[in-house]
């Protein structure tokens, strides 16, 4: 079987000699068709991505289709398309029994603790397969990144009141976005890229964009001195999540959806000030997954544009060098099996 593991900090291998999965009890086997990157694969095969060990196959934006299953609960069967949910967790702790399956004290993410999707083949639980009746298999694959936007939205409780400020334009920004906008809230769009914050008007429909520069100055003008009632940060990058502390206002609710391997600070007067409500937002679950798959069935949310690159499988070690660099503007690159 071939597939492509990343063998260390800036090498992937190309292999053609990787084991077929096993059928096991409670699982499926799925032949992988497409597979989006994100931002963690970048980030691993550049040596920065957090909790990261070294050889492991990428990919967890992953949808097929199952060519062997046995008996399951979620009525699956060979032929079926499905998307993935590869945040494997154990059922038994006490988040996964309150629900908080997001949240499982050993929680295992595929192509992060435990090798992922760019491979002809995988064996995945059935419990975190979703049958995508009616998707095409690019918009399987974006179910995922949209859950964690989705996630984070639901998190921040995001009304029709509420001006929310999302902080990064990538891939999962743009997804906080389209969710907040969804939910008729006035968004605000930041990021250092212009060229982004042009997309996010374009595809989120977002309401103002900053460029950072002086953006507590442009924030605070937008909202009359006000500051937003929700800030969701997505950045993953540490003097982001603690500037954030400065731009949410008073009431208001700070969101971190990107993750940081390192700590974060904050002055405490004006954080008891302003009562201000601190959150975590983690991968997502299964009902975001539904929520997701919902909306992109009903047209309200269109992947094709979010899609700007593509390739094949075969093509993905050359072509993943040039994705990494700005002046290709990748918002989301697409790998056809």
């Amino acid at each position: 079987m071939k597939g492509i593991v990343c063998q260390e900090i800036g090498k992937f291998q190309y292999r053609e000699d990787l084991p077929e999965p096993p059928l096991l009890e409670g699982e499926a086997i799925v032949r992988i068709k497409r597979i989006g990157i994100c931002g963690t694969d970048l980030h691993a095969f550049r040596g920065n991505q957090p909790f990261f060990t070294y050889p492991r196959i990428l990919g967890h934006e992953l949808s097929g289709i199952i060519e062997k299953v046995g008996a399951n609960e979620e009525g699956l069967k060979p032929g079926d398309t499905v998307c993935v949910i590869p945040y494997i967790h154990c059922g038994e702790c006490m988040p996964c029994l309150r629900g908080k399956t997001n949240c499982c004290r050993s929680l295992k993410v595929m192509g992060v603790h435990i090798d992922g999707g760019m491979r002809e083949r995988i064996s995945v639980p059935t419990r975190h397969l979703m049958r995508a009746e009616g998707l095409t298999l690019n918009q399987a694959a974006l179910v995922e990144p949209l859950a964690i936007g989705a996630h984070g939205v639901k998190r921040a409780n995001v009304t029709p009141k509420d001006t929310v400020l999302v902080i990064g334009a990538g891939p999962i920004g743009l997804g906080i976005m389209a969710f907040a906008k969804a939910l008729k809230a006035t968004v605000i769009a930041m990021d250092m890229n212009a060229d982004r914050l042009a997309f996010c008007k374009a595809w989120a429909k977002v309401d103002h964009t900053i460029q950072v520069g002086d953006e507590l100055y442009d924030l605070s003008a937008l909202t009359d001195g006000e500051f937003p009632s929700i800030v969701l940060d997505a950045t993953g990058n540490q003097p982001s999540m603690t500037n954030a502390f400065n731009m949410v206002g008073h009431g208001g609710t700070l969101v971190y959806v990107g993750l940081i391997q390192g700590d974060i600070s904050f002055r405490d007067p004006e954080f008891h000030k302003r009562e201000l409500t601190l959150m975590g937002s983690r991968n997502a679950t299964r009902d975001d997954f539904l929520d997701v798959m919902k909306r992109i069935s009903e047209g309200a949310i269109d992947v094709d544009p979010y899609i700007t690159h593509r390739c094949r499988f075969d093509d993905l070690i050359q072509e993943f060098q040039g994705w990494l660099r700005p002046s290709a503007k990748v918002i989301k690159a697409m790998v056809e099996l």
